[in-house]
Parts: C-alpha cells; sequence; structure tokens
C-alpha cells in the first residue's frame, strides 16, 4: 500500500498560595501535604513542600544520533521503583535513530517508548542517519510519502525488538512501541481504520500499539480497530468527556471481537496533561482575579486525578469482570505531554502527581530528567481527590468551560501534528530533489 493517509479517497495536586508561577524558581522537589480543611481552603491554600534542588547531574537520557548506543550499564534508579512500587510504567516520549541508544535507557528503567509526527519530523529532518535508507526509496521509485512510512516502520521495529523481553515478561502487559496512523485522518473515520490495519501488518510485531487520536470521528475507529484484535494507543485525549468515550469505545471493541482470549488485545488512554494548563492558566490571566490567579498551574493535575477515578469506575463491575474472565487487561491510563512548558513550575510537576497502579508515564528528555535526577516515588494519584474535585468546580465557577478547553486542545493538537506530517515530507521532498541533481 502507497499510502497511509491515501487509504481513504498538554503543579503536583496543587501549588501553594505562596508559590508565585511568574517568579523564578529552583528545580524542586515535591510532595503532597494532604489538608483537611473546608472546601474554600483546599481550593485557595492547597500546600505543597518543596526544597531546592541543584542543577541536574550527569544524564542517563541519550541524545538520538550520538555514539553507537552501547553506553555503560546504568544503575538502579526512581524509574525502576516507579514500577516495581507503584505498579507506573515509565516510557520514553522520542525515538529516532540510531535506536540502539535506547538500550541505556531501558537499562534505565524505561519500559516502552512513544513516537508521534512532531518527533519523527525532528528525527528525520535533523538527522543524517535516514540518509542512505531514503536514498535507496527514492532511487528505486518511492513516492516521498510511501518513503516516508518506510523510515518510520524501520523504525518502531527495531524499537519494539529491543523491548520485546519486557513484553514477553509482563504477558503482553508492558514493552510496547507507539507508531500513530497519519494526522491527516484525524476527521476519517473509516480511513482511520484501514490506516491502522494497514500499520499493524506492515509493522508485524506484537508489540506494537497503533495510535489513534480521540477525535469524535475517530472514536467508532478505536472500537472497530480493537475489535480486529489490534492494540490501540488513543491519544490526543483532553477532556473526562472525551475520555469516558474512549474508555467504552475499548470495551464495546473488546466484546466485538468475537475472541475467547482477550489477553493480546490491549490498550492505553494517553491523556495530556501540561498542554492544559497552558491554556487555562491564559484564561486565569484573563480573568486576573486574585481567586483565578491562584488556580494557575492546577487545572491539569485535578483533571487528571478526576480522570484515574473515572478509570477506576469503569474498569470494575459486571460488565469488566465477564470480559476478565476472558483474558480482558484494563485500558492503562498514559499520562503524555509531562513536559514542563512553563519554565517557573517545578520541573517534575506533570509526573510527581500522577503516581498510581497501572498507569503509565511517557516522558521526553526533560522530565525524564528531572525525574531521574530528583523525582519520588510514592502514591500521589488519588491521594486527595476532594482538592482535585475542588479545583475542578472552582474552574468552573470562575466560568472555564472543561469542554471549550478539551476541543480547542484537540483541535491544536491535530493541527499541530499535520503541521509536523507536511513540514517533514516537504523536507524529504528538497532531499529527494537534492539526490536527483546530484544523480544527474
Amino acid at each position: 500500500m502507497a499510502s497511509i493517509s491515501k487509504l481513504s479517497n498538554p503543579s503536583p495536586a496543587s501549588l501553594s498560595s505562596t508559590f508565585n508561577p511568574r517568579a523564578s524558581q529552583p528545580k524542586c522537589l515535591i510532595g503532597f501535604l494532604t489538608t483537611t480543611t473546608n472546601f474554600s481552603s483546599k481550593v485557595s491554600s492547597s500546600k505543597l513542600s518543596i526544597r531546592s534542588k541543584s542543577s541536574l547531574k550527569g544524564s542517563l537520557v541519550v541524545r538520538c544520533s550520538q555514539g553507537d548506543g552501547n553506553g555503560s550499564p546504568a544503575k538502579r534508579t526512581y524509574l525502576h521503583d516507579l514500577y516495581e512500587k507503584e505498579g507506573q510504567s515509565p516510557w520514553y516520549d522520542n525515538l529516532c535513530r540510531p535506536v540502539t541508544d535506547l538500550l541505556p535507557l531501558i537499562a534505565s528503567g524505561v519500559r516502552g517508548v512513544t513516537s508521534n509526527p512532531a518527533i519523527f519530523q525532528k528525527a528525520i529532518s535533523t538527522s543524517n542517519a535516514y540518509n542512505d535508507q531514503f536514498r535507496e526509496l527514492v532511487q528505486s521509485g518511492k513516492d516521498i510519502e510511501s518513503a516516508y512510512w518506510e523510515l518510520v516502520v524501520k523504525d518502531i521495529q527495531d524499537a519494539s525488538k529491543l523491548f520485546e523481553s519486557i513484553y514477553d515478561q509482563t504477558d503482553a502487559g508492558d514493552g510496547y512501541v507507539s507508531v500513530e496512523v497519519s494526522p491527516k485522518l484525524a476527521d476519517d473515520t473509516q480511513g482511520t481504520i484501514e490506516a491502522a490495519k494497514w500499520l499493524h501488518k506492515v509493522v508485524a510485531r506484537p508489540n506494537v500499539y497503533i495510535k489513534i487520536p480521540a477525535t469524535a470521528p475517530c472514536v467508532p475507529s478505536i472500537k472497530e480497530v480493537i475489535a480486529n484484535g489490534i492494540s490501540v494507543n488513543v491519544t490526543l485525549i483532553f477532556s473526562l468527556t472525551r475520555y469516558e468515550a474512549v474508555i467504552d469505545a475499548y470495551l464495546d471493541g473488546l466484546e466485538a471481537s468475537g475472541l475467547n482470549d482477550l489477553s493480546k488485545v490491549t490498550s492505553v488512554a494517553s491523556f495530556f496533561v501540561s498542554r492544559v494548563d497552558t491554556l487555562i492558566d491564559k484564561l486565569l490571566e484573563k480573568i486576573g482575579t486574585p481567586e483565578a490567579l491562584d488556580l494557575r498551574g492546577k487545572a491539569a493535575v485535578a483533571q487528571a486525578a478526576l480522570a484515574y477515578q473515572l478509570y477506576q469506575k469503569k474498569f470494575s463491575g459486571p460488565r469488566w469482570e465477564a470480559l476478565v474472565k476472558k483474558g480482558a487487561k484494563k485500558q492503562r491510563l498514559l499520562w503524555a505531554s509531562t513536559s514542563v512548558k512553563n519554565p517557573a513550575y517545578p520541573d517534575t510537576l506533570y509526573v510527581a502527581p500522577l503516581i498510581g497502579p497501572d498507569t503509565v508515564s511517557t516522558m521526553p528528555d526533560q522530565a525524564l530528567q528531572a525525574f531521574i535526577d530528583h523525582g519520588t516515588v510514592s502514591r500521589t494519584i488519588d491521594s486527595n481527590v476532594s482538592e482535585a474535585e475542588g479545583i475542578y468546580s472552582a474552574l468552573e465557577k470562575l466560568g472555564i468551560d472543561w469542554s471549550y478547553v478539551g476541543n480547542q486542545l484537540e483541535i491544536e493538537g491535530v493541527d499541530s501534528f499535520k503541521k509536523s506530517f507536511d513540514s517533514l515530507l516537504d523536507t524529504l521532498q528538497e532531499k529527494a530533489n537534492s539526490l536527483k541533481l546530484i544523480s544527474l
């Protein structure tokens, strides 16, 4: 198949009222101080313990395309504790050549990899590691988009091989590598289904998640792809309403599959975090009242904590138990967009408060390095649910429309991936033109 896109014509649970997000802050180690105050005081004066950290020491994060990927063995890190003590899987939100650069990260506790069009745009356009394969593809007559997918498929296959042992040891519970369908299909239900089937077939690795965006047109695609026995990473989830629809699509798909053994059909739901604060903080600054300004940096983690409550509710009861009897695994919540966009916030803001069992945290370089250096490992995701509920409600009372926030972030997310995808194709076309001129 020539082309996938042609197949069918986002502060810990809260920031202290004494913490000024605008002020320059040192790197922080954060920990929760549970309060038992009333609703209004929870919202306005929730606390954190913060202590300064020195600048990051030697990083375990390997920069792509540097060295041969065979660094010295890594020592035990907080990432191992994250999984072994709290049941959360740390994944790496990046992928590029040479994929052997992932080996030190795996040794340091990384248990999976996520990718997206923006990651591949950066990897392919800024590295020479893809040139030889791309030259061969062009010279063999491949069109640009077909060549792109062959580059991507090779990276996904090579990376999945590195995580196979984790996948096998956990009986298909972990050790996944994710690859996303074309962002051009975000409004195309059937096109997304066909693209997912095609990717699943050409990658041909059991520990690969096909990423499908949680847009309204693609929610039915999720059900259909799961029903076909294909494991899915549902991405770009920004609201509780859409998240519930995603869970239902997963359950519907399992039930419609007709399979007696569901143990190898798994899924994660990628709930975006930091982008939520980026948008809501701007809205709060427009409101400008002390109450509004005090809520900056609190929305994303609060909503995520409520998403975990929804997860626990949906994956329990008679319907779920019937699926468990067939070997079904829970669709784990995956915290995405964990990098801190506001440099005034603690650098583990979207990792430390979201630790809990049966979850995944996928971290780009900055977040991963920060957590390895000065993370703390303890169950935090449901340590103060009432406070999260209070923050969520307080934002609504201030006029923050959670539906608008979710829709706007979804539009921005899809648009961003489309632009990255188009930009990369343009870059590859320029490279192809250069090769043709040289060959002449």
